[in-house]
């Protein structure tokens, strides 16, 4: 007796197809799952066995093998109960095997044969959609599916109802796509940060061209409240890029029942996170807040205090938008385009400039504090502010800043002119910061005045190849702010005083 259906395994956001095929044949008892399952596959056999017998069925008294097709592909998971258990009832006839031909299935099923939750099936749905083909997975998980298109979608709250729809005698129901509630959202408001125009402008900025920012300062100035408002002030994802980060976390397992994210990420990992959690890897390949932070907000609080190596992982994912995780036998890639913000103190005291308080172990204590960050880290973010304290006088004064919508309008405006400049020019760039080479030097030219300033900027300063594009960058989301078609002198000298902060 034999039977077969398919299923997925993932390698990072690729999809691929597995054959499960089933075997009951005459021999010594036995169950064996071969084709290089993890140990959570292995022990689907025991997960099966008592789903079954919750059902009062019992397995054949005969040997049972189940080949995971393509065998040199990993295996990992515990999504391959279902495809198992329901492989096993069309070898034994209790599900016609023709009905499940044109599904793909994944679940994990409880001792009691109940289906629990599992990740990826956003991506999985998206991968049968691909295959003119319908998915079959828990309740649960049903509306996650849903936004895969229109693809048949049997989300089952157990194995029992599962059999009762195939012989008839029950419907299931197809699922509703659920969405993220905004409105229930608390947004943090950029009216409740008083004074800290010049880190505010610099917000503005990073947020209409998408440039990453560092802000420096002294403890308590303000920079983390700075940073939560960022995603205020950006506009809201876009259906393409909200299936995107959906997915990504769909396979990380974070989605809050499998509701579509319409929000834009904001991620802030503690300074002890390891490579493999901000970048992504472990033990069982799993996206890294870098990816978790797709299309949002990466906020990097003491950054001096993250370990070296987890700092220069990021060099890479900065400037290409995604994150290669190499292994023996696989290499995997994440997306990982990221608006970086990061927060320092100028030492490790955090009072340098500080008359009252002032280092006493100045300036080797800044050079110290400095030298853990790399020249071209440092270099591949595009904005540099200062953020200095408050004063308990201004503290004291009633708000008077713009809020958080004001400056919304702003940068949606601003992001709209890069839009369609670059869709004019057939790019699937839309935004300054993800633009180089030659079209930079095409939209970002400076006036004759501005090109002057740059030159000798350039020449000053001794500004690297890349830190000469950044500014040409900034500059033209600066433009692009005041609607200006001509980068000007103006715009090149407001970029350039963004450029990396000495300490002295």
């Amino acid at each position: 007796m034999f039977s077969r259906l398919n299923t997925v395994a993932f390698q990072g956001v690729d999809v691929i197809t597995i054959d499960v095929q089933v075997q009951v044949s005459s021999g010594m008892p036995a169950f064996s799952i071969v084709g290089l399952p993890d140990k959570a596959v292995a022990e689907s056999r025991e997960r099966v066995r008592s789903a079954f017998h919750a059902m009062g069925l019992s397995l054949p008294y005969q040997r049972i093998t189940i080949n995971l097709a393509p065998a040199d592909v990993q295996k990992e998971g515990s999504h391959y109960d279902l495809p198992i258990a329901l492989g096993l009832l069309a070898t034994m006839k209790v599900v016609p095997s023709d009905s499940l031909v044109d599904f793909v299935v994944l679940g994990e099923l409880s001792l009691d044969g109940r289906l629990a939750p599992i990740s990826g099936v956003l991506p999985a749905a998206v991968h049968a959609a691909s295959l003119e083909k319908g998915i079959i997975c828990p309740k649960v998980c049903g509306g996650e599916a849903a936004w895969a298109g229109e693809i048949t979608i049997l989300a089952a709250e157990n194995l029992l109802s599962l059999l009762n729809h195939f012989k008839g005698t029950q419907v299931l129901s197809p699922p509703e796509p659920l969405m993220e509630d905004i409105s229930a959202q608390k947004i943090l408001d950029l009216r409740d940060i008083k004074g800290q125009e010049t880190a505010k402008r610099a917000l503005e900025v990073a947020a209409s061209g998408g440039h990453n920012l560092l802000m420096l300062g002294p403890p308590g100035a303000g920079k983390s409240m700075l940073a939560s408002r960022l995603p205020g002030i950006l506009p809201s994802l876009t259906p393409s890029e909200a299936l995107e980060v959906t997915m990504i976390h769909s396979l990380a397992g974070g989605l809050n029942e499998g509701k579509l994210i319409r929000t834009r990420p904001f991620r802030d990992p503690h300074h002890s996170a390891s490579m493999p959690a901000l970048v992504g890897g472990g033990l069982r390949v799993q996206p890294g807040e870098i990816s978790l932070a797709h299309h949002g907000v990466l906020f990097l609080d003491e950054l001096p205090e993250f370990s070296r190596t987890t700092l220069e992982s990021l060099r890479q994912p900065l400037e290409a938008g995604k994150t290669v995780v190499s292994r023996a036998n696989a290499h995997i890639t994440y997306p990982s385009r990221f608006q970086l913000v990061a927060a320092m103190n100028p030492c490790r005291c955090g009072y340098l400039s500080d008359p009252e308080r002032a280092c006493s172990r100045a300036p080797k204590c800044a050079l110290d504090y400095q030298s853990k960050i790399s020249g071209p880290l440092l270099d591949r973010i595009d904005l540099h502010v200062e953020v200095e304290e408050v004063s308990a006088k201004d503290l004291a004064l009633p708000s008077t800043g713009e809020p958080s919508s004001t400056v919304a309008e702003r940068v949606k405006r601003a992001r709209n002119i890069q839009e369609e400049r670059y869709q004019i020019l057939g790019l699937k760039a839309r935004l300054n910061a993800h633009v180089d080479g030659e079209l930079l030097d095409e939209v970002a030219l400076p006036d004759e005045e501005g090109q002057s300033l740059l030159k000798k900027a350039a020449e000053k300063f001794k500004l690297s190849a890349r830190g000469y594009r950044r500014v040409l960058r900034v500059a033209r989301t600066l433009a692009d702010m005041s609607a200006s078609p001509t980068v000007l002198s103006d715009h090149i000298a407001e970029a350039l005083s963004y450029r990396r902060i000495y300490f002295s």
